[in-house]
Formats: structure tokens, C-alpha cells, sequence
């Protein structure tokens, strides 16, 4: 089966499905704190994100106009976690989400690949995101993509090692092998104003 996706940036009208969505994906993360406080103070912050001011953009993934997946991107690591110590100045993804009902479809490769083409028109050398052992089914994901780890930008939160992940932009004319996720994007190409694009 194909599947066709747009992907573009929020738009005002969507935050609260946006919103759900991110409920809804990380939700079942849950059972796995052990510390309840801890859990609710991190979904709350999952909820009030999308009205985060220090977002670079929100992107979104829809397929017959319903959103099935978002991430947000950050311009320092300043501005995605407060930690102008990790010394990052390139795009950094958070929150990458996507809907139950719509995993194993390509969706989180679709929205990972639009941040990377919205990277490399900003001229940066790298894409950075950070996750933890918590969420072993999308790193490997990031690493099928391409991403490295990167130790020297990991940090502690709370008990948890929040481990970083660093994709390198490819230099003109130069290309990363044959990336099986690369080979099946049908990509229309966006400005860093406007990233929108089909996934077929």
C-alpha cells in the first residue's frame, strides 16, 4: 500500500489537534516513569509546547487534510532546553510525534526528512535531536536515517541520559550511499519559508 503525505507548517487553526496528537503518541509512555510526578510535569510540558515562542516552526504531517504527525524544530539548544552549555547552533528537532493509528507508514522518515531539507537550505552543516533508552524504536529509526551519536552534546535529566543524535548535512554534490528511505521520497521542493511537501 502508498501512502501520500503533505507536510507544511502549523498553521493556527490546528494547535489543539496538534496538541491531541502529542498526547495521544506520548501517552504511552505513562507506565514506564516510575516517578508519577515527574511523568505529569513532562506531559504537561508536551501539551504547552505548541505555545512554545522560542520554536523556530512546527511542521506537520496530513494526509487528507487530518494530522497524523508533528515535530517541532529549535535554532540553539539554548532555545529547546535551556542549556546554552551543550554549544549547539544548528537545528535541533524535538517532540517528533505521530498518531497510533498511522505508524509504520513512513510518516516520522517524511517529517525527519523535510527538517533535514529545511536544515541544509539554512546553510547549517548538521541536524541535531536528543532522545533516550525509553524510545529505543525511534532511534533506531534516527540511525537508519542516517543520524550518529553525538556524546559530547548528551546531558542529564533528572536520573535519565539524554542521549544526542547528529545528522550531518551532505555537501553539494556529494550523497550518503543508497538510503533505502532516501530512494522513495517524492520530494517537492520547499523554501525555508515555506516547507511543504508530498511523501508518496
Amino acid at each position: 500500500m502508498s501512502y501520500k503525505w503533505l507536510i507544511e507548517e502549523i498553521q493556527e487553526k490546528d494547535k489543539e489537534n496538534v496538541r491531541q496528537l502529542l498526547i495521544d503518541s506520548y501517552g504511552q509512555y505513562g507506565k514506564e516513569f516510575a516517578d508519577q510526578e515527574a511523568w505529569l510535569e513532562y506531559i504537561t510540558s508536551i501539551k504547552k509546547s505548541v505555545d512554545n515562542e522560542q520554536i523556530d516552526r512546527i511542521l506537520v504531517a496530513k494526509r487528507d487534510q487530518s494530522i497524523v504527525g508533528t515535530l517541532q524544530i529549535f535554532d540553539t539548544s539554548e532555545k529547546a532546553y535551556g542549556r546554552p552549555e551543550l554549544n549547539i547552533s544548528s537545528s535541533i528537532v524535538r517532540l517528533l510525534a505521530v498518531h497510533p493509528d498511522a505508524r509504520g507508514q513512513g510518516v516520522a522518515q517524511a517529517l525527519l526528512e523535510a527538517s533535514i531539507h529545511y536544515a541544509k537550505e539554512k546553510g547549517e552543516k548538521s541536524l541535531y535531536l536528543h532522545s533516550s533508552d525509553l524510545m529505543n524504536k525511534a532511534i533506531r529509526l534516527y540511525e537508519w536515517i542516517g543520524f550518529k551519536r553525538d556524546e559530547t552534546k548528551e546531558f542529564y535529566n533528572r536520573e535519565v541520559l539524554v542521549k544526542c543524535y547528529r545528522y550531518d548535512i551532505e555537501k553539494e554534490g556529494e550523497t550518503h550511499g543508497s538510503n533505502p528511505f532516501r530512494s522513495r521520497v517524492n520530494f517537492n521542493t520547499p523554501s525555508s519559508s515555506s516547507a511543504s511537501r508530498a511523501v508518496k
